[in-house]
């Protein structure tokens, strides 16, 4: 059996050649990952369709489609998208491996966590947009003027809706990472974030605007956790700046 990639240690000398070859194991790794989640989505496909259904209203959660290949890559892509989100996790984590050696050993237990708090966060997100954003918006969305309206629910838009809305909720809710990145590698500083919240909060919502979404309803349950994740964020940030300024005794 192939060995896993090896990770380099902190300040270990490697050619291009040698980085590269670590590289490519380690995307060959990732795209195993890709794979094996995909394999366990399609064969959960039926049970994952029926999860994604349960909040419209009963009488339409026998979604219609109208080509005869629609099925099939409908639940192809509800496979590949649940593989994509259980592979993240070994994503991250061979990501972190293959960029660790550039960081001094002090950090790697903070980069450990990071990590974990990333995984953690995802889970959080995917969770949020299954049980709070999603019904939220099959509510409105389906009830929206009934009376003037015949409804029928195609498979691939709304399995497309529901997916890419779960997806939009576990990106977001990884924003303190991305801040807590840039804060750590010097491309802000928290003085920045505090001082100009305004505009860090103008720039959240924009974000908002533009995750997946039609409706009021959907949009303003994005950009919530959006607001919230942003204010932590700025938060941690000033404690990790405060914790790495304490000299260690």
């Amino acid at each position: 059996m192939k060995r896993l990639p090896r990770r380099l240690q902190h300040g270990e000398e490697a050619t291009l050649v040698e980085h590269l070859e670590e590289l490519r194991q380690r995307l060959f790794v990732c795209l195993g990952a890709l794979a094996v989640g995909f394999v366990v989505g399609y064969v959960l496909h039926r049970h994952l369709v029926h999860w994604l259904t349960l909040d419209l209203p009963k009488n339409h959660r026998k979604l219609t489609t109208l080509s005869i290949g629609e099925p099939f890559m409908t639940s192809l892509w509800v496979s590949l998208w649940f593989g994509f989100l259980l592979a993240l996790p070994v994503i991250l984590f061979q990501a972190w491996s293959f960029f660790i050696p550039a960081v001094d050993k002090t950090h790697t237990r903070l980069l450990r966590a990071f990590v974990l708090f990333a995984t953690v966060l995802l889970a959080c997100g995917v969770a949020f947009g299954y049980f709070v954003a999603l019904p939220a918006a099959a509510h409105f969305l389906t009830n929206y003027d009934k009376s003037i309206y015949y409804e029928q629910i195609q498979a691939k838009p709304y399995l497309t809706f529901a997916t890419h809305v779960m997806l939009a909720m576990a990106i977001v809710f990884e924003l303190p990472i991305f801040v807590i990145g840039l804060t750590r590698t010097g491309i802000l500083s928290t003085q920045k974030l505090r001082k100009n919240r305004r505009i860090g909060y103008f720039v959240v919502c924009c974000i908002g605007v533009a995750l997946p979404g039609v409706d009021p309803v959907t949009t303003t349950i994005e950009t919530i956790p959006l607001i919230v994740l942003y204010e932590l964020s700025i938060w941690i940030s000033a404690l990790l700046d405060k914790r790495s300024s304490t000299p260690s005794t």
